[in-house]
Formats: C-alpha cells, sequence, structure tokens
C-alpha cells in the first residue's frame, strides 16, 4: 500500500507543519477567497444558521487530500463518504477532486442535523456533483449494508472539548460538542468507521491537540490500522492534526473481500427512506 513505509502518526506529530486558522468554541469563519478550482467554491456553499459553516478545521481537512490527490487518483476509491458533512464543503470537494480521473465513484455523506443534510444537499447541487445524503447518527443503520464496502471516509468530527451534556444536542451544537477531552463522539466514531472500511480503505479525520492523537493512533493500531499525519496546521490557540489511517498489512489477518457490482450492492442501500430532499 502507499503509505505502507509511513511513520506512525504518534512519532509524527511535530511533522507537516502549516500555516492555518482555528475553530474555536463556538466561533466560525468564512473564507475570502474561492480557494482553488479542484474544491468546492465558497461563494457556492449553502449555508443555515444552525449549520457549521467552512472553516480553518475544513480547509485543513481539503487541502490534507489535495495533497494526498495522487494517492486518491492510485486508489480509484468505488464509495466515498463523509460522516459528519455539514455545509457539504468537503464531501463536494472531494468529489470535484476525483471526478475528473476517476470514474464510477460513489458518494454518500451522513449528518445527525436535518438541516446539514439538507444544506449539503443544496452545496453538492451547486457545483453538479452528487452525493447521497442521510441524517443519521455516524453510520446508524448503514453498519451491516456498508460493510467493508467503503474505500475512503473523510471526517471534521465533534472535537472540541465541552461539558458531556452538550454532546447530542440539536442544530450546530452537535457539529463542535465533543465532551470530555473532546474525544467521546471521536471514540464512538472509530469503530463504527473500522466495520465499514474496506480491506484497502483510508480514513482522513481532523483532530485537536487536546484530542490526544498520539493515543487515537494507538487505540486505531490495535484495530490493526497504521497511520500517519498528513497535515498540521497551527495558531496561538490551537493545533490541529488531519490523520490518516489504513489497515497494516503486516498483521496478516486482513483477507480481501468480495467485490459485488455496484449496482447489485449500492441501489440496495435504502437512502430514500432516511432521507427525502425538503422533507
Amino acid at each position: 500500500m502507499a503509505d505502507g513505509d509511513g511513520a506512525a502518526a504518534s512519532r509524527n506529530l511535530t511533522e507537516h507543519s502549516a500555516g492555518g486558522g482555528e475553530k474555536g468554541l463556538p466561533r466560525r469563519g468564512k473564507s475570502s477567497s474561492g480557494r482553488t478550482l479542484n474544491t468546492a467554491q465558497i461563494p457556492l456553499v449553502a449555508s443555515h444558521p444552525e449549520v457549521y459553516e467552512p472553516c480553518d478545521d475544513s480547509f485543513a481537512l481539503v487541502d490534507a487530500l489535495l495533497s494526498d490527490k495522487a494517492q486518491l487518483l492510485a486508489l480509484q476509491p468505488r464509495l466515498c463518504m463523509e460522516v459528519g458533512c455539514g455545509s457539504g464543503y468537503v464531501i463536494t470537494s472531494l468529489a470535484i477532486m476525483l471526478r475528473q480521473l476517476v470514474s464510477g465513484t460513489q458518494y454518500l455523506a451522513t449528518d445527525i442535523n436535518k438541516h446539514a443534510a439538507e444544506t449539503t444537499q443544496a452545496t453538492l447541487e451547486a457545483h453538479g456533483v452528487h452525493a447521497d445524503v442521510m441524517v443519521t447518527d455516524i453510520v446508524s443503520g448503514l453498519e451491516k449494508r456498508l460493510a467493508g464496502m467503503v474505500d475512503v471516509v473523510v471526517i471534521n468530527p465533534p472535537y472540541v472539548p465541552t461539558p458531556e451534556e452538550e454532546i447530542g444536542c440539536k442544530g450546530i451544537a452537535s457539529s463542535w460538542a465533543g465532551g470530555l477531552n473532546g474525544r467521546q463522539v471521536i471514540d464512538r466514531i472509530l469503530p463504527a468507521v473500522r466495520e465499514i472500511l474496506s480491506e484497502r480503505g483510508w480514513l482522513y479525520m481532523v483532530t485537536l491537540e487536546d484530542n490526544d492523537p498520539s493515543d487515537i493512533c494507538h487505540l486505531m493500531s490495535e484495530m490493526g490500522y497504521a497511520s500517519r499525519v498528513v497535515l498540521k496546521r497551527c495558531t496561538e490557540e490551537e493545533s490541529l492534526f488531519v490523520l490518516k489511517f489504513w489497515r497494516d498489512p503486516h498483521t496478516g489477518t486482513n483477507a480481501s473481500p468480495k467485490s459485488p457490482k455496484s449496482e447489485s450492492w449500492f441501489s440496495q442501500l435504502p437512502f430514500k427512506s432516511l432521507w427525502h430532499k425538503g422533507s
């Protein structure tokens, strides 16, 4: 695998530094530029008062994907997924990145916030790309159907340390409230994503220094995943890390699953029963 010789992220948390901004609690910020033609354009990104807007952590995740674009193109992913899609900036950017050189890729996005699902759909449509968008908690209800199917998962999770009672709040608070050390939602996401990643699958996830990225990498290593820091972005108030995880071929426990035809399994996913545009 392309990252087989990557050093463990726990030994690389001081590498790959880049200038950047801050997420804050619950500060949000917009970019005044259109970013790049390889990503979603900020003026075309839909908004809603209860949906987290593209901010420095969103840009860091997309920049990490751009830095890994050659490997993503070589991977030729069949199914890409964003957990916690918010405004749709990240999943739209990923689809734009891959659409010219990768054919047949399907895209899926989930969010617990109904307004976020609607906003993501509008952002996708404004850019002329498609993804199936669902309202659900992480991947609830999809575990069996997506088991071992997803080649790329991207996540900007609720990572801000908050009082535990803020977890599960409706609306925009669900985008940042991470509970103790900002880890309570992340620690639920990791095992869920492990079940849906394919044998060749990659996970890209934003973390905050307060989340203890080294410990996250250690937990994933116990699940059979290697890791590295794709990008580090520092401000005066916080340090963001975009981590990448992939199955470690040296564990000797991973066998490639059967590859069903795209039409036979993807068309059976109950998207319409879980979310309707405008509902």
